[in-house]
């Protein structure tokens, strides 16, 4: 994954932390997994909501992406566990793309495994982040 201005907002990081350790003590997700998701949101830029860029995809942020083989444009939205839908577009942060979304910026592309390959989608453009409307605790 390239994510050169990799941001997380503390509210963000407290409540991703918080949903780690209850995975861990649930066993619900591989632990491996977990760690690699910690790790990842450890070396992010931790910031405070106020002050994160508009243009960082944080929780709940909207934003349209292509891929980069078909062009094709996909539109999803990164949320907690217990609002995913991957057939309305609603992205956990616990699933590899997930993972790839949080802190990406247009025009980087992020990358993901699944199903043992390897994927790619560039980010086109948020079309929403709760910070930049104001709204800094969803």
């Amino acid at each position: 994954m390239n994510n050169t201005n990799a941001y997380i907002t503390q509210h963000d990081l407290d409540r991703l932390e918080s949903l780690i350790a209850m995975a861990r003590r649930n066993h619900a997700i591989d632990l491996s997994y977990l760690d690699s998701l910690e790790d990842a949101m450890l070396a992010k830029i931790n910031i405070d909501s106020r002050r994160v860029p508009a243009n960082v995809i944080t929780m709940n942020s909207r934003a349209r992406f292509s891929d980069p083989l078909l062009g094709l444009p996909l539109i999803y939205t990164l949320v907690f566990p217990t609002a995913a839908d991957a057939d309305t577009g609603m992205i956990s942060v616990l699933a590899p793309l997930g993972q790839a979304m949080l802190g990406a910026i247009p025009g980087q592309v992020i990358e993901w495994t699944s199903g043992g390959r390897t994927r790619q989608l560039r980010v086109d453009e948020i079309l929403y982040q709760p910070e930049a409307a104001g709204e800094y605790h969803l």
